[in-house]
């Protein structure tokens, strides 16, 4: 059974948000910041569980195009050049469902990094 749809993607270039609004109403609005570290490439994930690389110094960054992939996907590409990931419907429902958690989770790494955000 497929899972939701999205039926709308609206990128906020001033807010720096990309709003997704699903077929089962859900509705997320998912931060460039939280969409970049997130970004489901090789060069953010790894090639498997444990090689995940903290992306630091993405307060600012910017979407710049948001294309098709498909009817599965979408590649976003960001300002400072990170255009491998595509997101597939499922992965942008479940960043949108548990935004919170990804948040703390990227927030609290950081933290234990030795890394801060700018403006925190």
């Amino acid at each position: 059974m497929a899972g939701p749809i999205p039926v709308e993607i609206k990128l906020h270039r001033t807010s720096r948000v990309l709003e997704v609004v699903f077929d089962d109403d859900a509705r997320f609005e998912l931060s460039c910041e939280l969409l970049r570290v997130y970004s489901p490439s090789a060069e953010v994930r790894g090639h498997g569980p444990g090689q995940e690389v903290l992306q630091t110094g993405k307060e600012n960054v910017l979407i710049t195009a948001v294309e098709p992939v498909g009817n599965y996907a979408v590649r976003l590409v960001f300002d400072d050049g990170h255009d491998s990931g595509i997101y597939a419907w499922d992965y942008l429902y479940h960043l949108g469902r548990h935004r919170e958690r990804f948040w703390r989770d990227y927030v609290d790494a950081l933290a234990r990094a030795g890394h801060a955000r700018a403006g925190s």
